[in-house]
């Protein structure tokens, strides 16, 4: 790597905001002979055009021998956020490569089909004559050769061992401040009649402990063997089929690691197991820390590495997460360039939405989020809701207080459409989201205003958590509530002139605040040391609705974003 390039691979013709600092920062970090450099860099700092210059310091053919890696990766667990490199035309030389089900076989006749169901997989002994133009292969082949590889994190982990995709001088990961919880997801087994196509044919036994879980685990392997190679035998497989077989191949691969870590006496990876109903019923088994399987990976992929995001909270604590020595790593801290007033916090604290509260205090935000309607009569408004549940209940009490006009939902199929059609409509519509904290960029008049309905604590009954709160990881539970609540307040101001309200509806929030206050970036400690309660007009549904009762006419005609590509911010973060 040379770091000294940083400054004239900078994609971009001018800097904005604190990028040239960041630029010389994260030179001299590398330069001090770090083999990590974080970037916490807060919305606005441009963190992909940074991570462009530090992929751009990568040592190439020209600079290096031949026993050296060369070349560089671009990976983030984001689908949308891929999309955006994608289309920028400051970051044009980043070769986007996606996983097969992204591609259309060109065979006459198989053009609707995504190449991961196309002849060559479907069926046995096929010789595809265009394999050279397959718009999948042409594309890998393109990317295993370019300066510059981007994908998502989960085809960048999937390819780990291959021989397109080896080991490469500089590794950039942006978004990267979840990377341990990802690959705790990613690796995390689960058997259901979901993943396991004969699932009626197994005695699933009461699970007691891993020991039993082990055992079980032997016998899926090998009835998933067997209808392999059933499958195997069949001279042409459905589409429905090739997925079966993958699927089983890839839970072979899985139950195979997990058992050899397990009797691994060596191995730092400390696995749950979740049964919740009993026999007969599902089994989860989880990894709390899978550094080996970051190892192989990821940390193996290259020889340096910059991992940016806003909330990379604690060093120290996010380091032993994901199994790097703190002293082999540094920490370059991006300055925020929005004014603290254009997103000011606002305390409409109403009580605990524990689950044994959350009756008597639902209601009470409802009432709340009608009179924050009335004072954003003419702006669309965000309400994250946690989970579904509350957004049912809230849905209900807000049509029965008679703004429902004003108000949209969604459900898990249909996330893409609602997101979508919210975004284009120019009416002052709210929208009641779940999962949405992360990945939204909703500038200008998208949003106005959105309210925090609940403190994002980690649910207590997964195993994982369960486990680390035993443990007396308290400061973890915290870190990652506050995390979230950070990465939420970035989604409505998206740019210094713009603006943005937050509303913090759950008074559990403000003791995340106090609890978490020394795990803060400074930018965002300075916002939550603004935390004012506003004046709201009185309660007041008709007032709500004013700007709908004036003759706002309804359209969904106008967009300022994508729509109708399958790809809204969260809908498959592993792609």
């Amino acid at each position: 790597m040379y770091p000294a390039r940083i400054t004239d691979e900078f994609p971009a013709p001018s800097y904005r905001g604190n990028q040239k600092q960041a630029l010389a920062d994260i030179r001299a970090a590398f330069e001090r002979g770090k083999d990590v450099v974080l970037v916490r860099a807060p919305t606005g700092s441009g963190k992909s055009l940074l991570a462009r210059a530090i992929a751009g310091c990568a040592r190439t053919a020209g600079d290096a021998a031949a026993e050296q890696v060369i070349d560089a990766y671009y990976t983030t667990p984001q689908v949308s956020q891929l999309d955006d490199v994608a289309e920028d035309a400051l970051l044009e030389d980043l070769c986007v490569i996606r996983g097969k089900n992204n591609y259309d076989c060109i065979l006459p006749g198989e053009t609707d089909t995504p190449v991961n169901q196309a002849p060559c997989v479907r069926e046995r002994k096929f010789d595809c004559q265009v394999k050279h133009r397959c718009p999948y292969f042409s594309d890998r082949a393109i990317a295993s050769n370019r300066r510059i590889a981007a994908m998502t994190l989960a085809y960048f982990m999937q390819t780990a061992g291959s021989d397109v995709f080896g080991k490469r001088d500089v590794v950039v990961i942006d978004e990267a401040h979840g990377l341990g919880e990802w690959a705790e997801m990613y690796a995390t087994i689960d058997l259901s009649p979901q993943s396991i196509p004969m699932w009626n044919d197994i005695d699933v036994p009461d699970i007691d402990g891993l020991d039993d879980a082990v055992a079980f685990t032997e016998r899926v392997e090998h009835l998933a063997e067997r209808r392999v190679k059933e499958l195997r035998n069949k001279a042409e497989l459905t589409g429905e089929e090739v997925a079966e077989r993958d699927s089983l191949n890839t839970l072979r691969q899985d139950l195979g690691w997990f058992r050899e870590d397990y009797t691994d006496t060596e191995s730092a990876t400390t696995w749950v197991v979740d049964q919740a109903d009993g026999e007969h019923a599902p089994v989860t088994i989880k990894p709390m820390n899978p550094e080996r399987y970051l190892k192989h990976t990821v940390w193996d992929r290259g020889n340096r590495f910059a991992l940016l995001s806003a909330t990379i909270l604690n060093k120290e604590a996010f380091c032993a997460n994901v199994g790097l020595d703190p002293s082999n790593v540094a920490l370059v801290e991006v300055g925020h360039t929005f004014p603290v007033e254009n997103r000011p916090l606002y305390d409409v604290a109403q009580g605990k939405m524990t689950y044994e509260h959350r009756d008597d205090t639902l209601p009470d935000i409802a009432r709340t989020i009608v009179r924050i309607m009335a004072q954003h009569t003419d702006e669309k408004g965000l309400i994250h809701c946690h989970s579904y549940a509350i957004q049912e209940q809230l849905k209900a009490l807000l049509d029965d207080f008679g703004v429902g006009a004003r108000v949209r939902t969604h459900d898990k199929e249909g996330r893409d459409g609602a997101l979508s059609a919210w975004k284009r409509s120019d009416n002052p519509d709210v929208f009641l989201s779940v999962k949405m904290e992360e990945a939204l960029d909703l500038e200008g008049d998208l949003c106005r205003w959105q309210v925090l309905c609940k403190a994002p604590y980690p649910n207590t009954r997964d195993s994982r958590v369960a486990r680390r709160l035993e443990d007396d990881r308290w400061g973890w539970y915290y870190r990652t509530a506050l995390r979230t609540v950070i990465q939420a307040c970035g989604r409505v101001v998206r740019a210094p002139d713009d603006y943005g309200a937050t509303y913090l509806a759950d008074s559990s929030l403000l003791d995340l605040f106090e609890r978490a206050e020394h795990d803060m970036p400074d930018w965002f400690r300075a916002q939550a040391d603004r935390l004012s309660q506003p004046d709201l007009p009185r309660f007041a549904p008709d007032q709500a609705l004013s700007s709908l009762s004036s003759g706002t006419k309804r359209r969904h005609d106008r967009s300022r974003s994508r729509s109708g590509d399958g790809n809204h911010p969260l809908s498959d973060v592993w792609d």
